[in-house]
């Protein structure tokens, strides 16, 4: 793996046309985004008998937990004439059986066609196994419910490669929700997340928020895999009745537009930064942790808000900048974790050449 100083397929940032091409996210949404796996809910969120309605890029999702099996995704549509089969709600709903509003057809939780109004009348010979709903792949990792909107996404291990690598069971520890955090961010989703992984500013732009618990440069460590990077800081964890002991304060960057913080404590906290549109983005905060961690779930959403919205500032001005023509600067090698996504980014879109305005 490589360190600290390491040679990068990339040397230089990408371009600014990528920031804000309406051309470019057209693409990305068609060749980016399906080529990976989505965090959109943690599983202590979905109960058993319930169904949760939710958007991702665009698309209805609706995520239903059948009782007895594994939670099931599915784009929110009724096969017959598209309409959702339920709107937008802030949390889960106890469910059995999913009707749609239009025509009354009937569900059940694994996507099966149960029944239609008035089978024997269709013009022709009506099979209900033939108008299942659209299943897309759903798996759970981190207790984290993750939806893969296209047909053949990189498995979930290899997205995660590095968090794998380096949390090993701990990561599979059973957690539920603490807290969580929406705002939206007036910036391409890249800016969001080049600024996530530059670990060249914390120390300036978050000196009394995130620095203090990161702590001094000197002590940064990186790790890059295939897919995803990590910062490690080493932090002081209680011992057990003696003095503090080192233990690390780990920061990975994945794709698509991912970043995942895990504590000694085994708190997990889950960032991404689905697109709006080519100006706008969404950033999602999950804090997981044990039941037990619960009564101080709004203390510590509120230290990841803290240093998040001295963030919002900074991103939203650089969307601004690379909109009036800005030619990106030299790269630091503080900010080599943006250049290993970048070059992640690049491959994928196949940027071999600078991409077209879109008036061309």
């Amino acid at each position: 793996m490589a360190a600290n100083g390491a040679s990068f397929p990339r040397r230089s940032f990408l371009a600014a046309e990528h920031y804000g091409s309406a051309a470019v996210a057209v693409r990305e949404r068609a060749v980016y985004a399906p080529r990976f796996w989505h965090p959109v809910a943690p599983l202590s969120s979905l109960p058993e008998g319930s169904v949760l309605t939710l958007e991702l890029l665009d698309l209805l999702l609706l995520l239903s937990h059948p009782p007895g099996g594994p939670p099931r995704a599915f784009l929110n549509r009724c096969p017959h004439r598209g309409v959702a089969l339920l709107p937008p709600a802030a949390g889960a709903q106890p469910c059995r059986r999913l009707v749609c509003p239009y025509h009354g057809w009937t569900y059940d939780l694994d996507g099966r066609l149960r029944a239609a109004a008035r089978e024997p009348e269709f013009f022709d010979p009506f099979v209900r196994s033939d108008w299942p709903l659209t299943g897309l792949a759903c798996a759970v990792r981190a207790s984290m419910l993750w939806v893969a909107i296209g047909p053949d996404p990189l498995p979930l291990e290899q997205q995660l490669d590095l968090v794998v690598q380096e949390l090993g069971p701990e990561l599979e520890r059973p957690r539920v929700l603490l807290a969580s955090l929406e705002r939206d961010l007036a910036c391409n989703w890249k800016i969001a997340h080049d600024n996530t992984l530059d670990d060249y500013h914390v120390a300036i732009a978050h000196p009394t928020t995130l620095h203090r618990q990161q702590g001094p440069v000197r002590h940064y460590r990186h790790r890059f895999a295939a897919h995803t990077n990590l910062l490690a800081t080493p932090v002081a964890a209680p011992g057990h009745g003696g003095p503090a002991a080192a233990a690390d304060f780990l920061t990975f960057g994945a794709p698509p537009w991912i970043h995942l913080l895990a504590w000694p404590d085994g708190r997990l906290a889950l960032i991404s930064f689905p697109p709006r549109d080519p100006g706008r983005c969404r950033m999602q905060v999950w804090l997981l942790g044990d039941p037990s961690q619960q009564h101080r779930g709004q203390e510590w959403i509120e230290e990841l808000g803290a240093f998040l919205e001295e963030d919002r500032a900074l991103v939203e001005s650089a969307q601004r900048g690379y909109a009036s023509g800005l030619k990106p600067g030299p790269a630091h090698r503080l900010e080599g974790r943006i250049l290993h996504q970048q070059a992640l980014y690049a491959r994928i879109m196949g940027l071999e050449e600078p991409p077209r305005s879109d008036s061309a």
